[in-house]
């Protein structure tokens, strides 16, 4: 991902809201976002407040050459990480005690910042989610190369690296560092990061911790939501897992069915989830199969299974406490909008309202006329072929149903506000037609 340079940034936070509209649109599941100290942090805070991510800093730091701590000749991260430029070592004839001496003196750097930053308090862990490294900027890549391979070391599900500007041959490089690069700008020559920037002063310590602390405020003031991780048993040993996000005096439940290849975790229903936590509904988003099940990719297709889960989900929330009393709606994305629908048809008018998100409701053909829940059939304008699977549903349902159309969408809804015009679409649609039962 890159274009021409053909300007500036502002400064290190105007780049980081450009970037996080950019990793935003990419839709991108489960994110946490480590910025480098110290001057990928005020990017990496811009970043995380896009995405609704948790934010912590990363320590890597340049070991600079003897006699000219300014040229790198590698760098170190946390977790004993190290990376070496051997060319340059051997091309200024440095010694093996005097390396050992700068690699001694970056290292301590770093655990001195790691203390100064977190105290004892551990990094927020990469493992099995999306974790973005942020740099406000790449010339040679040393720090970033090091800061990658400390984090690879947690095995995080995907591993992006996400700066504002960089060299184009260090861009390149580094692409074989991480699953993927995300550069604004690849000026050729590059010159100094600096020069890229209106405003590039030292970001210092103390603006480090404001960042911190600003983002935890943030996810505390954003979250008096009581979330709880539930297990929602099946016959046998079997289990279901699902994520419940239950706000004060909830108005109703609504409970997600995802799509093919997607999971609870589907950055675009966590969008749609959290729009409809703050208009007062419960959600319940879950995955309707197995890690086992998932192999076998006709599973995915089988809407008869994925609907009997689904209203095994729906029987299971109605003897929780927390949600029993609470009318209960589906939400729908792809193939688990045709689950919905088909579970709607099972359980008759115990459910309130579907919405369905470019939703394949011909695969559930078969039971389209026996669900008497309100349905909303959310298309892109883009998405023509299901599009017209749509119009087709509509004229089936006997119960009422809309279809709207969001202009200018394709099916994933990755246009800009598509995905926002959906979560509204939802909301309104919850709030006039999800009955809540009177106390």
């Amino acid at each position: 991902m890159a274009r021409a340079a053909a300007r500036r940034f502002t400064d290190r936070r105007a780049a980081g809201r450009e970037l996080g509209r950019r990793l935003n649109a990419a839709a991108i599941e489960d994110p946490v976002v480590l910025g480098l100290a110290r001057g990928g942090m005020p990017v990496a805070h811009e970043i995380a407040a896009a995405l609704d991510a948790p934010l912590d800093v990363l320590v890597a730091r340049k070991i600079g050459a003897p006699g000219n701590p300014e040229l790198g000749i590698g760098a170190v991260a946390e977790g004993g990480v190290r990376v070496l430029d051997y060319e340059s070592v051997r091309h200024l004839l440095i010694s093996s005690e005097e390396l050992e001496t700068s690699i001694k003196r970056a290292t301590a750097e770093v655990l001195a910042r790691v203390q100064r930053y977190r105290g004892a308090r551990p990094r927020r862990q990469a493992r099995g989610r999306t974790a973005i490294v942020v740099d406000d900027g790449l010339a040679t890549g040393g720090t970033a190369r090091a800061a990658l391979s400390a984090v690879r070391a947690e095995e995080p599900k995907r591993l992006i690296l996400a700066v504002p500007v960089g060299a184009r041959e260090t861009v390149l490089a580094l692409a074989r560092e991480a699953d993927e690069v995300v550069c604004l700008l690849q000026p050729d020559p590059m010159w100094a990061v600096g020069l890229w920037y209106e405003h590039f002063e030292p970001t210092s310590d103390r603006e480090i911790a404001e960042l911190l602390a600003e983002a935890t405020d943030r996810a505390e003031h954003d979250s008096p939501i009581a979330r709880e991780e539930m297990r929602i048993p099946l016959q046998g040993d079997a289990e279901l897992v699902g994520d419940v996000a239950l706000p004060g005096a909830a108005r109703g439940l609504v409970i997600f069915a995802h799509g093919s290849g997607s999971s609870r975790h589907s950055p675009r229903n966590r969008m749609v989830a959290r729009a409809l936590n703050e208009r007062g509904f419960a959600t319940l988003l879950l995955d309707l199969l197995t890690v086992t099940e998932e192999r076998d990719r006709a599973n995915v297709f089988d809407i008869e299974l994925l609907s009997e889960r689904l209203v095994a989900a729906t029987r299971w929330a109605r003897q929780q406490p927390s949600l029993a009393s609470l009318a209960t709606g589906y939400f729908g994305a792809s193939t688990g909008a045709a689950a919905a629908l088909w579970a709607a048809a099972e359980l008759g008018e115990s459910i309130g309202a579907v919405v369905s998100r470019g939703g394949r409701p011909d695969l559930a053909s078969a039971r389209l006329a026996d669900v008497s829940a309100p349905v909303l059939l959310i298309v892109g304008g883009h998405d023509e072929v299901v599009l017209e699977l749509n119009h087709d549903a509509q004229r089936q349902l006997r119960s009422p149903a809309e279809l709207a159309v969001v202009p200018g969408a394709t099916h994933l809804f990755e246009e800009p506000g598509a995905l926002e015009a959906v979560c509204g679409l939802a909301a309104d649609w919850f709030e006039h037609r999800l009955a809540v039962p009177e106390a």
